[in-house]
């Protein structure tokens, strides 16, 4: 069965995997909308911008008339909503805009997309999926033990998991009062290509690279679930031609790392790889910690193992070696965004 695509969120990080997935092994078609915010790039659709099976729109989800306009054109039969302001951090410092996108956001997106089902008939109808890419953050901080099911509690505790939440809440709600066929998913922390460098594994690679300071937030004793982006990328798919409507899968790597330890991976592996004469772990500083930052996440992800047999074929070790080659390959993506968008510099201070 082939697929009409909306990827919301396209050029991002996430969405772009998840395009670049599309259009290499699938004959589906896909349509990329995307603001191109700060962390939107078509640098990281390059390989595959030109295709005649990808189109591209530049367009605000918060937009309404244009969003439903774009669904009339494009009659998709799948929308995988991956645009959203993701960066704990960034939400601190400023959680209006995680407000807007993640909640306004996804309420018009919804709206406009109940619209467009409800002039569907037939097989159309019962083929459209809307398809809402969330986080384990939503459900909160967990102690040394156990990990987050799908029917865990939400309690969020930053700015950002708090608007993610609230998005979850009502495209659960979309579906049960109004019968839109929404499937809500869950991941864990992602890392690989293309990931804007201001969060961990990127910016601990670049700065790695350049000779500078490793900031690790308090004694790097949180610990997160790591899932390589292109794992998630196939689960994506798997639900969005397997899931069910009103259900909610969550996905995760299965490889719990602290991360004192991630930086120490990477440290050894640009040693290996990058040698620059020294230590790069020498250059790890302890920093203030992030307010209110979460001490442990862990992703059960039994469910959508067994549901829809997709496991995650990367490990920690083997997934990270590929993230550090790609950033050593690639830098015309990242230096263009050094040397204007983000220099490294530190955010969510609170300040």
């Amino acid at each position: 069965m082939q697929f009409r695509y909306l990827v919301t969120g396209g050029a991002g990080f996430i969405g772009s995997a998840v395009v670049r997935k599309i259009i290499a092994a699938t004959e589906h078609s896909v349509c990329v909308l995307d603001k191109l915010t700060y962390a939107g790039n078509l640098d990281s659709l390059a390989e595959v911008i030109a295709h005649p099976r990808l189109t591209f729109r530049r367009g605000d989800i918060c937009d309404g008339p244009a969003v439903a306009a774009l669904l009339a054109e494009i009659q998709p039969d799948c929308i995988l909503h991956l645009a959203a302001e993701s960066h704990v951090d960034r939400s601190i410092d400023g959680p209006a805009d995680f407000i807007q996108t993640n909640v306004v956001g996804t309420f018009t997106l919804l709206d406009a997309a109940r619209a467009y089902w409800n002039e569907l008939k037939g097989t159309a109808r019962e083929k459209f999926r809307f398809i809402h890419i969330s986080t384990d953050e939503v459900y909160g901080t967990l102690g040394p033990d156990g990990a987050f099911s799908e029917e865990t509690a939400y309690a969020p505790n930053s700015p950002y998991s708090a608007s993610k939440a609230g998005s979850d809440h009502l495209v659960r709600a979309w579906h049960h009062t109004f019968g839109l066929p929404t499937i809500i998913t869950n991941c864990s922390n992602n890392y690989g290509p293309c990931q804007f460098p201001e969060k961990l594994i990127p910016l601990t690679i670049l700065n790695a690279l350049e000779g500078k300071p490793l900031p690790v937030y308090g004694r790097g004793e949180n610990v997160r679930d790591w899932l390589f982006v292109e794992d998630h990328a196939e689960a994506l798919l798997s639900v969005a031609e397997r899931g069910l409507p009103g259900q909610n899968y969550n996905i995760g790597g299965r490889s719990e790392r602290r991360n004192i330890d991630v930086v120490h991976a990477i440290c050894d592996i640009m040693d290996e790889i990058a040698p620059n004469g020294g230590k790069r772990r020498d250059l790890i500083t302890f920093v203030t910690d992030r307010p209110g930052h979460d001490l442990r996440y862990a992703i059960d992800c039994g469910k959508v193992e067994r549901e829809l047999g997709w496991r995650a074929r990367e490990d920690f070790e083997s997934g990270l070696r590929k993230t550090v080659a790609w950033y050593l390959a690639n830098t015309a993506w990242w230096t263009a965004i050094r040397s204007g968008t983000y220099g490294g510099e530190r955010l969510g201070l609170c300040a």
